[in-house]
């Protein structure tokens, strides 16, 4: 068995999912939905809806009319990396990539998860599809 390169570290471990959480929150500046679609309508970001289909057509989705890209959450790093060739033509690394998943829970790991992959401007929405809808933002 070879060894590991000098450069690797270990992965961070917590204790807990909460913790987790807390310490992707701390590197992302979150938003609440009605900055997300005030992003969206001047071009400033880009929405990316992460919950599967079936969310979807149970909860509803952010209206088709707007912007929105739907990549649900298994592939949404491959589609973000520009280094990926399964990269979407919007990723790059200077991409505002807006992640919005049903209450905001996934979508803050996923974001950092982005900002780890060099997309150093990607966020969520405090909230999440539950907050898009409770604001008022509009949904199908």
């Amino acid at each position: 068995m070879s060894a590991l390169p000098v450069d690797v570290s270990p992965a961070a471990s917590y204790d807990g999912i909460d913790a987790m959480l807390a310490d992707a929150r701390a590197r992302l500046d979150r938003i609440s939905a009605r900055a997300a679609f005030q992003e969206l309508i001047a071009a400033d970001g880009l929405l990316v809806d992460i919950r599967p289909a079936a969310q979807r057509a149970a909860d509803g989705e952010v209206d088709p009319a707007l912007p929105v890209l739907v990549v649900e959450r298994n592939v949404l790093e491959w589609r973000f990396d520009p280094r990926s060739d399964a990269a979407l033509p919007q990723a790059g690394f200077g991409t505002r990539v807006i992640v919005l998943c049903q209450e905001g829970y996934t979508s803050s790991l996923a974001a950092e998860s982005l900002q780890r992959l060099g997309i150093g401007r990607a966020t969520d929405v405090v909230g999440g599809f539950a907050a898009w809808r409770a604001a008022g933002m509009p949904v199908a």
